[in-house]
């Protein structure tokens, strides 16, 4: 059986980065996944206080083979399309040119697609407002949820990773500084809780 020892995620678990497992295991044979929240900015710690971390990725989904050093898929959500940079420092040589990496922006325009070379790999970027992660790859990748219903959190990561490894899409390629002129402001959750 797997382990994330076997993995690219070995580092990130053992820095504490891997946070609110919804999947942390094996997803097939040879195969793990991760789904959850990865830490990009830890907070200032003072004495034994753990404090939730500055900057994270949200709505994690990853995929790596065991013996692999590179993560074959990542998607998650970002506030901002400038936390890629925080994403691509965190991860490092952990991606690769043939990785499958989706990054979904909050202050992207809503009807704007980009692809974005960054940090030795290449990714999908796109903008999030009312759906989720989840969702709206599975609208990407043309999958029917009731195709999904009957298989387990493992099956379902390991399904759209599947998916997105088939992903050739070619979208408008822009820079990432290109990319940070066309982006919004942050948008702040209206109710949110403090």
């Amino acid at each position: 059986m797997t382990t994330i020892d076997q993995t690219p995620f070995a580092s990130l678990d053992a820095d504490g980065r891997l946070l609110s497992p919804v999947h942390k295991g094996p997803i097939g044979p040879g195969q793990f996944g991760f789904r959850g929240e990865i830490a990009l900015k830890f907070a200032e710690k003072f004495a034994d206080e753990a404090r939730p971390p500055e900057v994270k990725l949200d709505q994690v989904m990853m995929t790596a083979a065991a013996g692999a050093s590179s993560i074959a898929f990542l998607a998650g959500f970002a506030v901002s399309l400038e936390h890629l940079r925080l994403l691509c420092e965190v991860l490092g040589d952990k991606l690769s040119p043939t990785g499958k990496y989706f990054f979904f922006a909050g202050n992207l325009d809503i009807s704007k697609k980009y692809q974005i070379a960054y940090g030795g790999a290449t990714f999908w970027v796109l903008p999030l407002d009312e759906a989720t992660v989840y969702n709206e790859l599975l609208e990407e990748f043309r999958v029917e949820k009731s195709d999904l219903k009957k298989l387990d959190t493992a099956g379902k990561l390991s399904t759209i990773a599947a998916k997105a490894a088939e992903f050739t899409e070619k979208w408008p390629q822009i820079t990432f500084e290109e990319g940070l002129a066309v982006m919004g402001p942050i948008r702040i959750k209206e109710n949110r809780p403090v």
